[in-house]
């Protein structure tokens, strides 16, 4: 299976998951912060269900409402037990419960509950999907998330992009392409639809698929900002540093304030052992856009490269002010007071660094 990144983040927040390419970390039982706003009037009805069950039921959605997730589920999980099927709508609140807290499968397994007790509650219909979304099950996810175009508070993501993701990942990527265009409200056969999906292409590590999105976007609109970039970095994926050169210089015509490009430039000069045309435009990237750790972290490489400890050391400082855990900033820092002969400083950068690259290692946890 793919995974979908780290972009990601939309429907990461409520938790997006992705497969074998580079998958977003979605919440877990052991990482249970994919929290979701309070329920809401969504909620199906309890009109129909015993006093005392309707009593237990509210109690719990009030706690649901507060962030007292395990007591609701503990009330409601009570509930279920001695009432059975006749405690009607707690299926459809244990699933939101479960789903709060990383409880993937049980949530999965309350929703599709409370969807047979009723098929019309949306709601339960599109959290079902999401929840097979994040159990790395796309393609059951899709029958549910396709009867679900609108937003749903609980969900606290973007239908159209979950189930976008969930195409790519069954290369459906006409389907996805128009998902993609639906949310960012864009004409389908556009340029700019072709651009978004080559650009979730290439964040979904298919990068192959990326780039004739984007050549699609450019003979739709040749003068599509961003496309030239898009293809850049597939030939920069590729190693082709001629060809990215040549989408870069074309992309900056387009958009010459664009500071990805220079920085983009500066890669491609910095690997191709340019390191003055590298220098030049990393001064440019970073002149356009002082936020960006990307370009201190490159020049502070350009300069020890062109044996310039001290200049690079500035450089480098800075990035790490801005980003203390990046271990590649602490691996040039080291390098950069090794070549300054401080030792200890050198020794303790590299230290940071090692510790940091350790930190950043994968750890797989199971959902459930």
């Amino acid at each position: 299976m793919r995974s979908f990144p780290t972009v990601l983040v939309l429907c990461l927040i409520a938790g997006g998951a992705r497969g074998q390419s580079s998958v977003p970390e979605v919440p877990s039982e052991t990482n249970p912060k994919a929290v979701s706003p309070p329920v809401t009037a969504s909620t199906p009805a309890v009109a129909s269900a015993k006093p005392g069950v309707a009593e237990t039921l509210a109690a719990a959605q009030e706690k649901l409402a507060h962030g007292d997730t395990q007591e609701a589920i503990t009330m409601l999980e009570k509930l279920v037990a001695a009432e059975g099927a006749s405690a009607k709508g707690v299926q459809h609140a244990l699933g939101i419960a479960y789903y709060r807290t990383g409880k993937l499968l049980s949530a999965e397994k309350a929703f599709a509950r409370a969807i047979e007790e009723d098929p019309n509650d949306i709601e339960s219909v599109q959290m079902r999907g999401l929840s097979l979304y994040r159990l790395g099950r796309p393609a059951a996810a899709i029958p549910f998330l396709e009867r679900v175009k609108q937003w749903m508070p609980n969900a606290n993501a973007d239908a159209s992009y979950v189930v976008g993701l969930c195409y790519l990942n069954a290369n459906r990527f006409d389907d996805a392409r128009l998902a993609f265009a639906n949310q960012f409200a864009v004409p389908p056969n556009s340029g700019a639809a072709y651009l978004l999906l080559g650009k979730m292409l290439m964040q979904a590590n298919l990068p192959e698929a990326a780039a004739e999105a984007a050549k699609k976007a450019l003979e739709l609109t040749p003068k599509l900002p961003l496309a030239h970039l898009l293809l850049g970095e597939f030939y920069l994926f590729k190693s082709d540093t001629v060809q990215a050169l040549r989408e870069f210089e074309q992309e900056r015509e387009i958009n010459p304030s664009n500071p990805a490009v220079y920085d983009r430039l500066g890669d491609v000069f910095t690997r191709s052992g340019q390191y003055q045309q590298a220098q030049e435009a990393l001064s440019k990237a970073i002149s356009l856009d002082t936020s960006s750790t990307g370009p201190f972290i490159l020049m502070g490489k350009v300069l020890l490269r062109r044996n310039d400890p001290q200049t690079s050391l500035l450089y480098l400082q800075h990035a790490e002010k801005m980003d203390p855990g990046n271990y590649m900033t602490h691996t040039l820092l080291g390098q950069a007071y090794r070549s300054l002969g401080r030792e200890e400083e050198a020794r303790k950068e590299m230290d940071m660094a090692a510790k940091i690259h350790v930190g950043e290692e994968l750890k797989l946890q199971p959902v459930e």
